[in-house]
């Protein structure tokens, strides 16, 4: 019998819907989730925690509907996170229930500051807590992890006595989150070491891994539990996540490849094999890192490891001189090999709607009549204006196109005058939530200032202007400009995104998707937080 605890490979856990969506301003809808959940499966992630069910009627269902569509038997095992309590098991025991493989994923604080100060419960009652719902977990589904938030930071001896309690009761993986991302490689490593050499009963689970990258260590941790005896990383695409993000699911697949004949033996196999040490479709990882970013509003900074735009990029006369020779001189792994190609001219304004639909399924996207029709007439209107016609191009056309923000405001008409020697003046036309028209002309520092303040006027919500990003999809003065607004209203931040030729434009949508997201906000209510929301309250909140 095969021991569950050392799989040959190493499975990647992929909370991009979940802790990602926690990144100020990147709340996603359905819609959203699904096609990154659809993505997520054709990367070939083994889990994907798609979101907490508890948190939201908007949460539950998108995780059911995860768990229905993309949950399929040969696809990934869909997950529900949920605090140790009965609501929030029962809630993600529903939510999971459509999937063919489902998994409930449970978690109680473990240190002592937590436990004190978060918690106000006392060893002994957390102790029977994590043995009574995992026991409870259990009755949902026979694939349970259970989490000791901020184990980084737990007494070994008590984290020990926990984990033992947890899996006697049912728990199939235990994760090691090191929540405030705190800990060196060195002292990770020693972590997992002292759990896989003190629980006793460890054989029977598989070790899981979740670390924040507050220092900049979270991948280099993760590595580093690896080799003691990790065999699940929970990460996200492009790193995304509560304050300084996550391990970068790219980063840590890449090194695996990259450097197998380091880690192989670590897995018990040759240090020359060839074998995947995971299930990753690694040509996929480029497309799923533009989908995120551009479904977040959460730009990719250029020197980013792996997805970044300068991460193949070459300046030095030397660096370009060896790679045109050699790319080895220069290069630890090929463009190719994340799915980053030259950018061909693959349609252009003669190019008919079935050509169009079969390339967009090429590249990963499926879409209904409507959505299709849109994006093909943006397609045509792009293709009059530009020479060149990319792949980028079109894909950041569609995700713009068929991203389902809520559009209580639309954008009917928007101009600018400007100039060295004008002031720059904007007029807007919104149709409002209640079917009217609406125009009103601003002045500004600059076109978009201005475009801005005349939206402002008309939808006359707080708010404040807190982020305003445009980066060019492509090289070239006919480049699509894609704009990420995000504004804050008392403690939350609600992010708009767009694609368009003229920026003014894209900044003007941006700007009213972000106002829109806001204002469902106040129409509809705060999500729950599962790990800075009180249980107690929660609770009476959803009876």
């Amino acid at each position: 019998m095969s021991n569950p605890s050392q799989p040959d490979r190493i499975l990647i856990f992929d909370t991009t819907l979940r802790d990602g969506e926690q990144s100020p301003g990147a709340t996603l809808n359905v819609d959203e989730k699904l096609k990154i959940a659809r993505q997520l499966a054709r990367l070939g992630v083994d889990i994907i925690e798609a979101g907490f069910p508890f948190a939201s009627p908007g949460d539950f269902t998108a995780v059911q509907q995860i768990a229905e569509q993309v949950g399929t038997p040969e696809g990934p095992t869909i997950c529900g996170l949920a605090r140790a309590t009965r609501q929030d098991i029962e809630a993600a025991g529903r939510a999971i229930a459509p999937a063919a493989n489902g998994r409930i994923h449970t978690f109680i604080a473990t240190s002592d500051i937590h436990m004190q100060y978060k918690l106000r419960k006392n060893r002994e009652a957390v102790l029977a807590i994590t043995e009574e719902m995992v026991t409870y977990a259990k009755t949902f589904t026979d694939d349970v992890e259970f989490s000791p938030e901020d184990a980084g930071r737990s007494e070994p001896e008590f984290l020990y006595q926990v984990l033992t309690a947890a899996i006697a009761a049912g728990a199939t993986t235990v994760n090691i989150p090191d929540t405030v991302g705190y800990l060196t490689p060195t002292e990770f490593g020693d972590l997992i070491r002292g759990i896989s050499e003190n629980v006793p009963n460890i054989d029977q689970a598989i070790i899981s891994v979740h670390g924040h990258n507050d220092l900049g260590l979270a991948v280099a941790n993760f590595l580093e539990a690896v080799k003691n005896g990790a065999r699940q990383l929970e990460c996200t695409i492009n790193g995304i996540g509560e304050r300084a993000g996550n391990a970068a699911l790219e980063e840590l697949v890449m090194a695996l490849h990259v450097r197998r004949s380091f880690y192989n033996p670590f897995l018990g196999r040759p240090a020359e094999s060839e074998a995947p040490l995971t299930n990753i479709n690694t040509p996929e990882i480029y497309q799923t890192s533009r989908l995120v970013s551009t479904l977040t509003g959460m730009f990719v900074q250029p020197n980013k490891a792996i997805v970044g735009a300068n991460a193949f990029a070459h300046e030095s006369g030397i660096h370009q001189d060896g790679v045109l020779k050699n790319k080895l001189t220069y290069e630890i792994m090929d463009a190719e090999s994340i799915g980053l190609n030259n950018n061909q001219i693959v349609l252009g304004k003669h190019s008919g709607r079935n050509a169009f639909r079969t390339r967009l399924k090429e590249l990963g996207h499926e879409l209904g009549d409507q959505e299709l029709n849109r994006a093909f007439l943006r397609f045509k209107d792009l293709a009059d204006k530009k020479k060149v016609v990319t792949d980028w191009d079109i894909v950041a056309l569609v995700n713009d196109e068929t991203q389902q923000a809520p559009e209580h405001y639309h954008l009917e008409h928007v101009q600018v005058s400007c100039g060295d020697h004008a002031r720059p003046t904007a007029t807007v036309t919104l149709r409002t939530p209640h079917g009217e028209e609406l125009t009103d002309v601003a002045i500004g520092t600059g076109p978009v200032d201005a475009a801005f303040k005349a939206v402002h006027r008309v939808v006359s919500i707080p708010n404040e202007l807190s982020e305003f990003s445009v980066q060019s999809v492509t090289a070239g003065i006919d480049a699509i400009g894609e704009v990420t607004v995000r504004v804050r209203h008392k403690d939350s931040v609600f992010s708009g995104h767009a694609a368009n030729t003229d920026i003014v434009v894209a900044s003007t949508q941006a700007y009213l998707k972000a106002l829109n997201r806001l204002y469902d906000s106040i129409q509809g209510g705060k999500a729950i937080h599962p790990q800075n929301d009180d249980i107690a309250a929660a609770a009476t909140a959803r009876i």
